[in-house]
């Protein structure tokens, strides 16, 4: 028997959250004592405190790191060691999944139907595909004479600093880690100030699956305290980043003023979807189309709000967009039944409508939504779908973040290629055609990291994900390319007697 809003609240009601840093394998207070107040944002209500750490718990977070790391029980262990942890790692997620999905439908506004969908399936997966990936991993030897050898071996970097998002946050927390532990560096990792609980949680499990002290450090506190002292930190070797484009550059400015550390990027997008005229509107497709632009309350880099329809199947497209829109359940999100939770923030939420009043302002016809949920206490929007959206609308250009479909008409595929590459962005794009000719020129033509066909996906872990342009820099989570960013390659160059 499937569980119910009942069974959620319960489990929430029996929750021990987690308040303190974890530091060298174990809890502690911010130097400071100082805490700060984590909100439900589905109620409003205090969650509990956390610790607000700051440079001076960051620099004690780093010298574990550099400990364990010089040590080498992690970093120079059989890649076969590191493999077994990184296994029973994935195990314990999977044992502890109803746990973490309720604790992160609380401290996010997620719904726990897409909280155990990521945690139950996805964070386990990324575990387990990079600890598979941690023994199958080969140097070279170059050609030389034969009073020569020279190998190229690639070394774990050092110390990571990896920085996450809000809206994903165990998931992320999987895309840095399960990489940068399974090539054997030490991380200090800091959530987003607005849902610390998991990566903490997170942390305590990784003990628990013989992960040495040390070697996972988990820092809650805000940006411009704790992120910044991460990106400026001189013994800090690589720093990952998933966020914004304006803090995105804020890290690249903190490097080039300390070590000049890599900084790997993935920022935000303004994801165009094209729908062709040759295209099926059926089920599958305004599935996706819904899908695209409301996932997660449309808190997605890759969100599809740009909806690109040729206007001989406009008016198809758009009726059963609005009849599926209408249809969506916006409420509790320890509710299975619920399709949208709130947004993450009070300030986030008054972002949001703003943008939306901006559409109205600026033209767009406001077909469904608009406002804010009548009768719920958190910080929810409505599913809110634009049509006569033009191409040079603040809706139709800067990243909203929230709950928002717009749909801009155009005439062919040319029109629509046009419109789609206009943006500063280039994360993600889909294309729906029932012409495999026209899919794959609109594949290759689109300057972004992603393009799905026939479909809206981001891709799994086999995959790449990153963007081009103002979404992200040449690094890449996912994949075997994800490792790249955690290891720095040798030359060993042997003059033989």
């Amino acid at each position: 028997m499937s569980a119910s809003a009942s069974d959620y609240h319960t489990i929430a009601g029996r929750l021990a959250f987690p308040s303190l840093a974890f530091i060298d394998g174990g809890w502690q207070a911010a130097a400071s004592r100082r805490v700060y107040e984590n909100i439900n944002p589905a109620t409003g209500a205090v969650i509990g405190t956390v610790a607000h750490c700051d440079a001076a718990d960051v620099d004690r977070a780093v010298a574990a790191a550099r400990a364990s790391f010089e040590a080498g029980a992690w970093s120079r262990a059989a890649p076969e060691v590191r493999k077994a942890v990184l296994l029973r790692l994935a195990d314990l997620v999977r044992a502890h999944a109803e746990e973490l999905a309720v604790m992160e439908s609380l401290d996010s506004g997620k719904t726990v139907k897409d909280c155990l969908n990521e945690i139950g399936h996805e964070v386990p997966t990324f575990f387990q595909w990079y600890a598979e990936l941690a023994d199958k991993s080969f140097g070279k030897v170059a050609p030389t004479g034969e009073k020569t050898v020279a190998m190229i071996v690639k070394e774990p970097v050092g110390v990571v600093g990896l920085v996450l998002p809000w809206n994903f946050p165990m998931l992320m927390a999987a895309w840095k880690l399960a990489p940068a532990l399974a090539v054997g560096c030490s991380a200090v990792l800091k959530p987003a100030e607005q849902t610390p609980l998991t990566a903490l949680r997170l942390a305590e499990l990784a003990m628990e699956a013989g992960l040495p002290a040390g070697v996972l450090n988990v820092v809650p506190g805000f940006g411009e305290t704790a992120g910044q002292a991460i990106g400026r930190h001189d013994d800090i070797d690589v720093v990952s980043f998933t966020g914004s484009t304006e803090v995105g550059a804020y890290f690249l400015k903190y490097a080039s003023e300390s070590n000049l550390k890599p900084v790997g990027l993935e920022m935000g997008g303004k994801s165009p979807m094209i729908v062709l005229d040759d295209a099926d509107i059926d089920d599958a497709l305004i599935a996706s189309a819904i899908n695209a632009a409301f996932w997660n309350g449309g808190q997605n880099c890759s969100a599809n709000m740009r909806q690109i329809v040729d206007r001989k199947v406009k008016d198809n497209f758009l009726q059963q967009v609005l009849d599926k829109t209408r249809a969506l359940k916006v409420g509790d999100p320890l509710d299975p039944a619920t399709d949208i939770g709130s947004m993450v923030s009070a300030e986030h939420r008054t972002r949001v409508l703003s943008y939306i009043e901006a559409g109205r302002q600026e033209g767009a016809r406001l077909l469904a939504g608009g406002g804010i949920s009548a009768g719920l206490p958190g910080f929810f929007v409505d599913p809110t779908v634009f049509d006569e959206v033009a191409p040079a609308m603040r809706i139709a250009r800067e990243e909203i973040f929230g709950p928002v479909l717009g749909v801009i008409g155009v005439n062919g595929l040319e029109e629509a290629l046009q419109i789609a590459r206009d943006t500063d962005y280039g994360l993600h794009a889909t294309v729906f055609t029932s012409n495999i000719d026209k899919a794959l020129h609109l594949a290759k033509r689109l300057p972004c990291g992603t393009v799905a066909i026939n479909g809206f996906t981001e891709g799994n872990v086999t995959t790449p994900f990153g963007g081009f342009k103002r979404s992200g820099s040449l690094a890449r989570d996912n994949g075997t390319e994800a490792v790249d960013q955690y290891l720095q390659t040798k030359t060993i160059w042997m003059s033989l007697r």
